[in-house]
């Protein structure tokens, strides 16, 4: 199919290179540890050209074990900050899951992030899916989250302003948000007020169609579409924020059984095209693919799967696929 090249400013392209993935029952998807030297290799054919920006996402949380003062390593992919060399900076996400509600803890620690790895990040992410409370591997289960949040992005954003990371952008994301939920963007702004929207520089949103519920193919562009046209007017803009950039912070689409590698490639190509053609009037910055290696291959579990590679690094479609949207619409 020959596509029409964007008009639109270049996304900002990513990728979460590690291998570790939260599944729907509160636990991991596990397997081989992550290799440092296939993980760079890979990261450098994905970004092209190494001048060109990329970002490398990374998670690391804070709980109630947490010890003040650092240093605070990220927990997947370990290391994370090795891979934010050239023009590569880490795209950081700090959790919240603190049983307690430690909500200074969690302030003090993303000063403590601010200052670890201000110098090679250039997205910090405050808190993760803080909208999903079901599930204990997500931010949103676990109490005083919306305080955390609401507090967190004005706290990082002052340290960071404080140190002259003028660089680093502080934002916060969520899952797509439909009927009552529509409203949770609003009611986070309306917490936080001016504190915290004047301290915010974008917002993400991790999407995973036809992963958990089946799109007819010739139905997935106009799905996305859709959703992203909603997030942007029917969430974001009812809660002031209409204005900020949407970078897409998390989608992928598994291997697997009656899941098959050629789909998967498909599904990167209508996904990263219909946000690039988007990317003018829906304001949207970037685009984060999740992820870039398998958990475990051997695995038939869809978590264990979402990898452009297999678990040993071996490039199914989707990889190149990946590589040739970035080198199309990527700055």
């Amino acid at each position: 199919m020959t596509r029409t090249p964007s008009t639109s400013a270049p996304l900002l392209f990513g990728i979460y290179p590690g291998g570790a993935t939260g599944d729907d029952a509160g636990g991991l998807a596990v397997g081989p540890p992550d290799d440092p030297a296939q993980v760079s290799t890979a990261l450098d054919l994905l970004q092209g050209s190494p001048d060109r920006p990329f970002l490398v996402r990374a998670y690391t949380h804070f709980d109630d074990t947490t010890r003040p003062g650092g240093p605070h390593p990220t927990a997947t992919p370990a290391g994370a900050e090795r891979y934010a060399t050239g023009a590569r900076r880490l795209d950081l996400v700090a959790q919240y899951r603190s049983a307690a509600g430690d909500v200074d803890g969690y302030c003090a620690f993303l000063g403590e992030l601010v200052e670890q790895y201000g110098p090679v990040t250039r997205t910090l992410q405050v808190t993760e899916e803080p909208d999903v409370t079901t599930n204990p591997v997500l931010d949103g289960y676990h109490p005083r989250v919306r305080e955390a949040l609401v507090r967190g992005v004005p706290a990082a954003a002052a340290r960071a302003r404080a140190l002259g990371h003028t660089h680093l952008r502080i934002g916060f994301n969520t899952t797509p948000l439909f009927g009552p939920a529509t409203g949770f963007v609003a009611e986070l702004t309306a917490l936080g007020g001016r504190e915290f929207t004047d301290a915010l520089d974008y917002v993400g949103l991790d999407f995973f169609p036809d992963v958990f519920r089946p799109v007819a193919a010739d139905g997935l562009a106009p799905a996305v579409a859709g959703l992203l046209r909603h997030h942007r007017e029917a969430v974001l803009a009812p809660a002031g924020l209409g204005h900020l950039p949407l970078h897409i912070t998390e989608h992928g689409w598994p291997t697997g059984p009656e899941r098959h590698p050629e789909r998967q490639a498909e599904v990167v190509e209508t996904v990263v095209t219909a946000v690039a053609e988007l990317a003018g009037p829906l304001r949207l910055s970037g685009y984060t693919h999740f992820a870039l290696r398998d958990a475990d291959s051997s695995r038939p579990s869809l978590f264990h799967r979402f990898g452009l590679t297999t678990d040993d690094y071996a490039p199914k479609p989707a990889f190149d696929a990946l590589r040739v949207l970035v080198a199309r619409h990527g700055g």
